[in-house]
């Protein structure tokens, strides 16, 4: 097959490796930076498989910022890019979607589209009456941060929507799924063809579900800080139940990262004329988290010598680069509301520069030097030596 993906971050470059194993593969982007980088098989993201893949497998894969030039003979156009949640519109900003969409409908419109960017429920039918396309197909994904392509490699389900009652359209999903199939390591994958509008509300039901868990956990721990009970203990003992697992239920300063935050505002959004409190809730209980945390910060500010706040990462995960919608970053907020200083250790920007107004510093004894509390969703055995220092809420130090 030929095909061509559009978009290289984590859905769009795992997608690009997982399928150039065994198809010719050109991968799409704007910024030159990262096509050169991929050409020269160099991850432009933090992921642990793809940068193996790179160094050790043999890939078709070519990267590219024309665009025309690689819709001209693909089989199936896959968009990735970035939808972002916009709070004045209240909906999903799917601009970079639609653009994608009306450009491969001009230059090819018999290519099957398969859109794998995060959309309102609803929005593929409406885009294929829009850009008079029948060849528009939704599969959502389901990745981790830092482990996309591993999460390629090793899928839960796949699943793919299109029109069932349309032969051509049912055959072009499955045939999709099982190009999906021949790439992984995993091959006992479910996989399930439903309609278009359902695949969507799938996307967004789960990650709402997986944002309420995070939520629940926080609570208990919250909970648990302000009884004096140790939380660990509490999580453990709930998490053997077989029916609860132990699936997310790590405590954080909040959900946050690419999907959660967005999937969950565009969710409570599609509730507004259907009966049901719980989305709001899950919202509301992340901002309360937040609050809560920022609460706790300044209460152990009170008792230190220094009265800067440090920041240890951006980043909403460990073994990750997104800085996008990180938890950290709504403490930062109301801190700097409050009048705290804050400065913010983060290897992976330049030392001196500005970051959202914050000063980054990259020398780890300069950084805490300086911070008389420091603040790590994420813990590091690195900040063992100044425990005393660090506010944290991470108990197994996982994601």
């Amino acid at each position: 097959m030929n095909i061509t993906v559009v978009g290289t971050g984590y859905v769009g470059l795992s997608n690009a490796v997982l399928l150039s194993q065994l198809n010719r593969v050109i991968a799409v982007d704007i910024i030159p930076e990262k096509v050169k980088m991929i050409n020269e098989r160099r991850s432009p993201i933090v992921d642990k498989e793809i940068e193996d893949y790179f160094s050790s497998k043999k890939l078709d894969l070519t990267a590219t910022t024309n665009a025309d030039s690689a819709f001209t003979d693909a089989d199936y156009v896959i968009v990735s890019t970035p939808t972002n949640y916009d709070p004045e519109k209240r909906y999903f900003d799917t601009s970079s979607v639609e653009s994608v969409i009306a450009q491969v409908s001009r230059v090819n419109p018999e290519a099957y589209i398969i859109v794998k960017s995060t959309v309102p429920v609803g929005f593929t039918k409406t885009v294929r009456h829009k850009y008079h396309n029948p060849n528009i197909l939704f599969s959502p994904e389901f990745l981790r941060e830092g482990h996309a392509l591993y999460d390629n490699l090793h899928p839960g389900r796949i699943i793919v929507g299109t029109i069932k009652t349309n032969l051509r359209l049912l055959e072009a999903a499955r045939t999709f799924a099982g190009l999906l199939i021949e790439g992984a390591v995993k091959k006992d994958i479910p996989v399930l063809i439903t309609e278009l509008t359902e695949a969507e509300a799938v996307k967004l039901f789960a990650n709402t579900y997986l944002a309420m868990r995070v939520s629940f956990f926080n609570e208990l721990d919250t909970y648990a800080e302000e009884k004096n009970l140790d939380a660990a203990q509490m999580i453990e003992g709930i998490c053997l139940d077989a029916r609860i697992g132990k699936n997310y239920n790590n405590p954080s300063f909040g959900y946050g990262g690419y999907c959660l935050p967005k999937d969950t505002k565009q969710m409570l959004t599609n509730f507004e004329s259907v009966p049901g409190s719980m989305v709001r809730a899950i919202v509301e209980s992340n901002d309360i988290r937040k609050d809560y945390v920022t609460s706790r910060i300044e209460k152990k500010l009170k008792t230190a010598t220094k009265k800067v706040v440090g920041v240890y990462r951006l980043t909403m995960k460990a073994n990750s680069d997104n800085f996008r919608e990180s938890s950290v970053q709504g403490i930062m907020k109301r801190l700097k509301e409050k009048g705290i200083e804050i400065v913010i250790y983060e290897p992976t920007l330049k030392n001196g520069t500005v970051f959202e107004g914050y000063k980054i510093f990259n020398d780890f004894n300069v950084f805490t030097g300086m911070c008389g509390v420091i603040i790590a969703n994420r813990y590091n055995e690195e900040l063992d030596e100044i425990r005393d220092k660090v506010y944290t809420r991470d108990i197994y130090q996982e994601n």
